[in-house]
């Protein structure tokens, strides 16, 4: 917008002398109330004012208004400097070893105030009379806490030394896992995004347990630590509207603004902090600017020209990074000397003492400002934005450098000058050594003191005195275990029968959290709207359309489903923070999320990878899956590999079921594991919407469902023309299609076996051939598939509504001298009807009839004559162009 022309330069003195005058007798609240209605009323009367999202580059807090800073400052000082020392040698002893082990020193550099403030004054341990703050730590800055943990004696010298060395035990992990520190860590965050995105939703479930009556947290915060080159993943900022909507005021962002990425400026032209500001205000966040430390307030107090905070605002962060890779004297000429006004301000200042004006974000008693200022923000969450130098302290080895992510070593003159710098202990004859610094007697108990009245050791992860809950026996889904004689249902209206059974539960229903992205009504859910209701912590301020109705949509504040929206991402967070929630509250919930299969592993992989690691208990359904079961929906909704991609995590067990019999077997035996015998394991289960008869579960086959295949239909006295058809899901129900126009059409007898999971039956097979390679002079074992299928004849035949790989993994386990053919769903999905689909995929019941009888060709079982006659029969065209290629 270009410059107006004051037109009574008077009249604007006048007004500049009312609004002082308020802000002098009232306050700048007052002050901001009537400039708000002012402009309110402007606008009204038709007047296009310009918003701005932004305010001046400055602190947000003044001088005037800091608090007395709680601690003792030189003691404070002197841990701090211990500390970021002993970071440093963290990972420059490891890399004396070998450069294969890496890590990271400068982000926590550029970061170490900002930690000690919160673990000396802000961060409560979870105790008999607290529940605990949550602290989601920015990944690299993870040799500091091991060097805080050290000093506090939580951590020992020899663990130090093993920094990345975890395969013999002992040793410490890179970044933050709880599947590898469990009483350490409570989140990873490594997986830059993911951090902003899971303590979002930990702080938004923590008020869903408070809001239910669940836990008392009333009084704790989430604080999240981030870096401003990672708010550009777009999972930092995806949910930062949801934090504002809903008031969550338990959440704190901390963004470590060094204006730097992983290769240089993260906005070399312009200003990330004013950026991220504009970001976060405009969503409704309370944003605290932490951008100059304590020497340049005198500065600006004689600013009388504005002159300073014109400079401040209009340089650019690409300078403000070069300022601090250089000097005093450049600082003086580059930055102050751009004009005679601010020139003018340091010209009886040393370049000494210009080079060691700070920014805010290494000011502990600004910090300490801005933290309790955050902790008392009302109905919205707070964003801090602190600016700071990457590699602070470290000198030429990587002060304000590009390079300085990447630096792992330190020269002997580069650690003598950081040495001297912070006044560490060390000998020159220990300097080369980068020896660890233990604190003396008055440190310790200092560091002590401050962590008692904070109830205790952080970080901690309390995983052992969570309670085992009573779970319901199978017995309890007697319906689901029953035949549906000619009713045809689908598994997905199954599991919905069982979730009602497990919500009307008077021992787990109320832990039990149903969470749909937005598909309720797809997966034939609506009825939990009226029965437990969608949760909203503002309560139901309309009146729903369909108020009238027996399944109206009903919002309370107390609700148990958590309806996301279209917001997958979101709702896996959600997920993890329940199936976290034995750990982070010591209260167990059991997370149940529905979703499309094909936007599940596929769209949200990275956090199903963070829930196996934060050892996340719960279930994730896929539902609407398979590649030709969700068949009107085309390429991008038909999930043909979502057990592929789940078979990637370790603890994610996985399962294709057919009938609702099944489903019940592994949903009981899931809640046993998870929450019964506190197993680290999650569930993935796939869910169809096609309708078909269920039978009667046969007898004694509930474990065999569990490890992945049982015998479903048996003959009794197989002949020379016979054959096993294995599968899961809906393909299984071709498989027995198949079967019958086998008997019918050619006498050849088909016995059945339903593969609940290949994934288990694979990891199961692949266990047992590490033992016998590991135990060569003991007795082999034998796969459970493979001891399943000897107890059938013939050529196997596998046919899913997945991948080939799927089926494929368990090859090497078919019993000696057996054939095995796999048919799947290989290509890119797309539109039609189920029976042209399978048609198209070679799936159907004609083509696994068809492939049956190739392999009882070959086995010289059928002739070459009846064979022709089932190519004709079942229509099989081997000229037709391979699936997956077109």
């Amino acid at each position: 917008m270009t410059d107006r022309v004051d037109l009574d330069p008077t009249e604007s003195a006048e007004w500049m002398d009312a609004i002082a005058d308020v802000i002098e007798r009232d306050g700048p609240d007052r002050a901001h109330f009537l400039l708000d209605k002012a402009v309110q009323q402007a606008r009204a009367s038709g007047a296009m004012l310009p918003f701005s999202a932004t305010t001046p580059y400055e602190n947000t807090i003044p001088l005037d208004d800091q608090p007395d800073y709680p601690g003792d400052l030189d003691m404070e000082w002197r841990i701090r400097t211990i500390n970021r020392w002993n970071a440093m040698a963290t990972v420059v002893r490891r890399n004396k070893e070998s450069s294969e082990y890496g890590g990271h020193i400068a982000s926590f550099a550029s970061s170490a105030a900002l930690y000690d403030v919160g673990l000396n004054h802000f961060w409560r341990a979870r105790s008999a009379t607290h529940g605990g703050d949550l602290v989601f730590f920015q990944g690299h800055v993870i040799p500091g806490i091991y060097a805080r943990s050290f000093m506090e004696g939580r951590i020992s010298e020899e663990q130090l030394e093993q920094f990345r060395s975890e395969v013999g035990g002992g040793g410490l992990s890179s970044y933050p896992h709880p599947w590898l520190m469990p009483d350490y860590w409570q989140f990873p965050t490594v997986s830059m995004g993911l951090g902003p995105l899971m303590a979002i939703y930990q702080a938004r479930f923590m008020k869903y347990m408070h809001n239910r009556g669940l836990i008392d947290a009333s009084d704790r915060k989430v604080w999240c630590f981030l870096g401003d080159g990672e708010m550009d993943e777009p999972e930092s900022l995806g949910a930062i509207g949801l934090a504002a909507r809903e008031g969550l005021d338990n959440l704190i962002f901390v963004i470590n603004c060094n204006l730097q990425r992983l290769d240089g400026p993260v906005r070399g032209n312009s200003k990330i902090i004013q950026e991220l500001e504009g970001a976060f205000r405009g969503a409704g966040w309370e944003v605290v600017k932490l951008i100059w430390g304590r020497g340049w307030d005198d500065l600006l107090e004689k600013d009388v020209t504005g002159k300073l905070r014109q400079l401040m605002q209009e340089t650019v962060d690409g300078d403000y990074q070069t300022y601090k890779s250089k000097d005093g004297a450049y600082v003086r000429k580059h930055f102050f000397g751009r004009y005679p006004e601010t020139a003018a301000l340091v010209e009886d200042w040393t370049d000494e003492e210009i080079w060691f004006l700070r920014r805010g974000g290494h000011d502990i008693e600004k910090i300490f400002a801005a933290f309790d200022h955050a902790t008392n923000v009302k109905d919205q969450p707070t964003c801090i934005l602190a600016k700071t130098v990457k590699g602070y302290g470290m000198g030429t080895a990587g002060e304000g450098q590009n390079t300085t992510h990447q630096q792992k070593k330190f020269a002997e003159e580069q650690l003598r000058a950081m040495r001297d710098r912070f006044q560490i202990p060390v000998s020159d004859e220990d300097l080369p050594k980068a020896p660890f610094v233990k604190l003396n007697n008055a440190q310790k108990a200092y560091l002590a003191d401050r962590r008692k009245a904070l109830g205790g050791e952080f970080p901690k992860r309390h995983w052992k005195d969570a309670p085992k809950l009573e779970i319901p026996s199978l017995d309890k889904f007697d319906s689901q275990l029953k035949g549906t004689g000619d009713r045809e249902i689908s598994t997905t209206m199954g599991f919905v029968r069982i979730l009602t059974t497990l919500l009307r539960d008077k021992k787990i229903g109320k832990q039990v959290v149903p969470i749909v992205p937005d598909e309720s009504r797809t997966f034939g859910m609506e009825g939990l709207f009226r029965s437990v209701g969608i949760y909203n912590p503002k309560g139901q301020q309309y009146t729903p359309e369909d108020a009238d109705q027996m399944l109206f949509y009903k919002e309370t504040e107390t609700g148990q489903v958590l309806q996301e929206g279209i917001n997958e991402a979101g709702a896996m967070a959600d997920w993890i923070a329940a199936a976290t929630s034995y750990s982070v509250h010591g209260v167990p919930m059991i997370p149940f999320y529905i979703y499309y299969s094909m936007f599940g592993f596929q769209r949200i992989g990275d956090l199903a990878w963070a829930a196996g690691d934060s050892r996340a208990r719960g279930f994730m359904l896929g539902g609407t899956a398979g590649r030709t079961t969700l068949n009107g929906e085309g390429l991008q909704h038909e999930d043909g590999h979502s057990h592929i991609l789940a078979s990637t995590i370790p603890n994610c067990i996985t399962y294709d079921p057919t009938f609702q019999y099944e489903v019940a077997v592994i949903v009981q035996n899931g809640l046993q594991r998870m929450f019964a015998d506190q197993e680290d394991v999650f569930f993935y289960l796939t869910l169809m919407n096609e309708n078909y008869q269920h039978p009667d579960m046969p007898m004694g086959v509930e474990e065999d469902i569990l490890k992945g295949l049982y015998r479903l239909q048996e003959v009794k006295k197989p002949g020379k023309k016979h054959v096993t058809l294995m599968g899961s899901g809906t393909i299984l129900v071709q498989a027995m299609k198949a079967a019958e126009m086998l008997k019918e059409d050619f006498g050849v007898s088909a016995e059945i076996w339903s593969a609940t999971s290949y994934n288990e039956l694979a990891r199961d097979g692949q266990d047992v051939l590490r033992h016998n390679r590991l135990n060569p002079l003991d007795d082999p074992k034998t796969a459970f598939v493979t001891e399943q299928l000897e107890r059938s004849s013939g050529p196997i035949l596998s046919a899913t509504d997945y991948m080939k790989n799927y089926a494929e993994q368990i090859r090497a386990f078919i019993p000696e001298g057996r054939t095995f053919t796999t048919l799947g769903t290989d290509g890119f999905g797309r539109s039609d009807s189920r029976a042209n689909l399978r048609r198209f995929f070679e799936v159907d019941a004609n083509h696994i009839a068809a492939a049956a009888m190739v392999e009882l060709y070959k086995a010289g079982s059928v002739t070459k004559a009846e064979l022709q006659k089932a190519l004709s029969a079942y229509d099989i065209d081997g000229g037709k162009p391979n699936p997956r290629l077109v």
